[in-house]
C-alpha cells in the first residue's frame, strides 16, 4: 500500500482539540481538508504527522508549540489609543476586529483589556501559545504531480 511521503497530495478528515479537550477546528459535516504535504500549507506538527500512513489509517498526533502556531510573541500585544476608536463602537474583552497595518493588509486582533487612554490588542493566532491534539483520518492519497528524475 502506497504511504504518504513529503510532496503528496492528501485529503484527511480531523478534529483539532487543545490539550484540556476543547475541540477548537473539525472537517466533520465538510469535504475532507486537502493539502500538499511538505509544502508549508499546514502546520509542521500536522504536515509530520501524517508521514507514513495508509488510506483508511487513523491517528491521534500530539503537537507542540513549536510545531504548531509557536509561542504568544508580547510584541504583537499592541496597545491603541482610545481617542482613534469611534466613539459609538462598544469595546468589550474578547471581542474580534480587524485592523489594517501600513501595507493596507488585515490583521485580525483581539481585544485583551480596556483601559482610560488605551485598548490593548492582540494579534497572535488565536492558538498561539497551545499545544494540539488532532485525531486524522488518511482519506486519500492522490497521484503525484509528475516527478523529472535527472539521471
Amino acid at each position: 500500500m502506497q504511504q504518504v511521503q513529503s510532496g503528496d497530495t492528501v485529503r484527511v478528515h480531523y478534529h483539532g482539540r487543545l490539550t484540556d479537550g476543547t475541540t477548537f477546528d473539525s472537517s466533520e459535516g465538510r469535504d475532507p481538508l486537502e493539502f500538499e504535504v511538505g509544502s508549508g500549507m499546514v502546520i509542521a506538527g500536522f504536515d509530520n504527522g501524517v508521514i507514513g500512513m495508509v488510506i483508511g489509517d487513523k491517528r491521534t498526533v500530539h503537537i507542540a508549540v513549536d510545531e504548531a502556531y509557536g509561542p504568544k510573541n508580547p510584541e504583537m500585544v499592541i496597545e491603541f489609543p482610545r481617542d482613534q476608536v469611534p466613539e459609538d463602537m462598544p469595546l468589550e474583552v474578547g471581542m474580534r476586529l480587524n485592523l489594517n497595518n501600513s501595507e493596507g493588509q488585515v490583521v485580525p486582533v483581539v481585544i485583551t483589556e480596556v483601559l482610560d487612554e488605551a485598548v490593548l490588542l492582540d494579534a497572535n493566532h488565536p492558538l498561539a501559545g497551545e499545544d494540539l491534539v488532532f485525531d486524522i483520518e488518511l482519506v486519500e492519497i492522490k497521484a503525484p504531480k509528475s516527478r523529472i528524475i535527472m539521471p
